[in-house]
């Protein structure tokens, strides 16, 4: 079947109207492209993330549109659109944008499959392979498999962070481990942490979604309770929760966030921790080192090892014993 590509070329402050107009009139799945609402979410969210890909920023630099894509036989939608277009136009004084629409035929193919070939088996560390669901089967040549469901959320071993953590946890974790994931998002590092030998791991994400995510991905892999615990909750504000994961201590805890958020939770961390415990974090840029190695002496914290990987930095940490 082949389709076509339409984009619409709007404004900031009449896309949203558009796009509602375009759904009022039959159109879904819009794609909205705009620069001010991708800044906008920037600022809302910063403090879950210290890198922004500079690519993606150029691409949308200056850009209002909205995508849809049509079948190529249905001249009836595409007289359709034009029409609501045209009434658009209308009385438009600017606000909406030009409302030019650009058509753009696209080959034939399998849309619900094309999208996986962007998921190959990824090797991470010494020991493991990530390997989305559907490849599950697939020869390791003896790594040991990790198996995820990658469109689901964050963390699929490609960033550098991660990659990191599993190389320090290959280096660090002992036999039938006990293991605490803050920020676990697709549940990546606890499964990899089991793969490894761990005995058991919690999982715990700020997010609700990534419980049930991090919770199905773990049973990809044959992982169940009490094996692997999946919770929901923020250790910094809920007291509940924190109360409940220091009833033991870990003997490695994994942190992979972002620098503003290790800062953060550093005052908490040393209670999951005894003095053969290890602390590994990741996901900080190599700008902000130097304040999350501050953060973590002054909650009684040493690093032992830092390593680097493009301009990301992970550090294996250990509770100071006075």
């Amino acid at each position: 079947m082949a389709w076509l590509e339409i984009t619409v070329s709007t404004a900031p402050e009449g896309i949203e109207d558009v796009a509602a107009a375009l759904t009022a009139g039959g159109f879904s799945d819009l794609v909205l492209e705009d620069q001010t609402e991708f800044e906008d979410f920037l600022d809302q969210n910063r403090a879950y993330w210290d890198y922004i890909d500079e690519t993606l920023q150029a691409q949308l630099q200056g850009l209002s549109q909205i995508k849809l894509y049509l079948e190529e036989e249905d001249t009836a939608a595409r007289s359709r659109l034009e029409q609501l277009l045209a009434r658009l136009r209308t009385g438009n004084t600017g606000r909406l944008g030009t409302l030019d629409m650009q058509v753009v035929p696209m080959a034939e193919t399998d849309w619900e499959e094309s999208w996986k070939d962007n998921y190959p088996p990824q090797p991470v560390g010494q020991r493991l392979v990530v390997l989305p669901y559907w490849l599950a089967d697939t020869d390791t040549a003896g790594r040991l498999p990790v198996i995820l469901d990658p469109g689901l959320t964050f963390g699929t071993g490609a960033h550098p962070s991660t990659q990191m953590v599993i190389e320090l946890m290959e280096a660090v974790l002992p036999s039938n481990a006990s293991c605490l994931d803050l920020g676990s998002g697709s549940g990546i590092l606890s499964i990899a942490a089991l793969r490894l030998g761990a005995a058991t791991a919690v999982g715990v994400d700020i997010d609700p979604k990534a419980e049930d995510i991090a919770r199905q991905n773990a049973a990809y892999n044959g992982f169940a309770a009490p094996e692997f615990t999946a919770m929901t909750g923020n250790v910094t504000a809920d007291r509940q929760l924190m109360h409940r994961l220091q009833q033991r201590h870990y003997d490695v805890v994994l942190v992979n966030i972002v620098a503003d958020v290790i800062i953060s939770l550093a005052p908490v961390l040393p209670h999951f921790l005894d003095e053969n415990s290890y602390l590994i974090l990741s996901g900080i840029l190599d700008s902000r080192l130097e304040e999350v190695l501050a953060a973590l002496e002054q909650a009684g914290l040493t690093a032992i090892r830092t390593l680097a990987k493009e301009d990301w930095r992970s550090i294996c940490a250990k509770r100071r014993i006075p």
